[in-house]
């Protein structure tokens, strides 16, 4: 067990989020000139090669990683993760970074509104009018007479519920798995769901392009190992609200080189999200 730092463990959620905020900058910019099922391909090669490099160096290798009496489950996972990753790609480009990142936010209170169903969790009142308070801050982004709601307002929420599920099955199969498997698991089976639908949109590149492609491989596999090594020095509730930051890097960065906007009702339902999305954290870890 490696020592416990939650200083270092903040810092390291901080260089996730920037990172992860900085690969989503880049597929943005990818994903205007070419297909999104092509750049997800490509990136889920380098990161499934990250993946079982990792799997290789523990104890038992491969064989051990990829042990587990629940594969169909692991699999779904997996193509889970996948498909959020299309939505959620194809919601930058139609929308921007800012605006998909501040309805994103709202994947925690879906954990949170989920966790009863899903994992038999009993979700006090207090959480249930946090989670109703979200998405008051939610149905703010979205005001159709802020001219932000449209049909691909949509986009980011159901990437946001894509994830909240893969998250609630997540801690559903770390009741048998270890983080190793699963992490094993979500690369090999994301890799196999990637080319099966990209391989058929292969487009050509531009040399240019490719080095951005280079860049969004590094940045994938950077923030993994980043996030491996946060969750090893420190307690996930202690950095969890920390990766509340993507949602600023994201935004600074889609006005900063994409020319966007931040809306007054973006701004004021983002915060109310996150401080609801924070609330929500905090009541778990007073549970727990």
């Amino acid at each position: 067990m490696a020592e416990q730092n939650t200083r270092l463990g903040i810092w390291l959620m901080v260089a996730t989020t920037l990172v992860f905020a900085l690969q989503d900058g880049i597929s943005r910019h990818l994903s205007a000139t070419y297909n999104v099922y092509m750049v997800v391909m490509i990136r889920y090669w380098f990161f499934a090669a990250f993946v079982m490099t990792v799997a290789a160096r523990q104890a038992g290798g491969l064989r051990a990683a990829a042990a587990t009496t629940q594969p169909i489950l692991q699999s779904f996972r997996g193509v889970l993760l996948v498909a959020e990753i299309w939505v959620m790609v194809t919601a930058f480009v139609l929308l921007g970074l800012t605006e998909s990142h501040a309805v994103f936010a709202a994947y925690p209170l879906l954990i949170a509104a989920l966790s009863g169903p899903v994992l038999g969790e009993k979700v006090g009142w207090r959480r249930w009018a946090a989670i109703g308070v979200g998405f008051v801050g939610v149905v703010i982004i979205l005001q159709p007479s802020g001219g932000v709601f449209s049909p691909y307002a949509a986009v980011p929420l159901l990437a946001a519920l894509m994830f909240a599920l893969y998250g609630l099955l997540t801690r559903y199969v770390a009741r048998k798995d270890s983080a190793a498997t699963s992490f094993f698991w979500t690369g090999v089976s994301g890799a196999i769901t990637a080319t099966l639908a990209g391989m058929w949109v292969w487009e050509p590149m531009s040399a240019p392009d490719w080095g951005w492609m280079v860049l969004l491989c590094f940045t994938g596999a950077l923030g993994h190992f980043t996030l491996i090594k946060c969750y090893e020095v420190a307690e996930a509730s202690a950095v969890q609200p920390f990766a509340y930051l993507q949602l600023v890097f994201a935004a600074t960065l889609g006005m900063l080189v994409f020319g966007e906007t931040l809306r007054p009702n973006v701004a004021l339902g983002a915060a109310i999200v996150v401080a609801a999305g924070l609330f929500t954290l905090w009541r778990a870890r007073q549970k727990g």
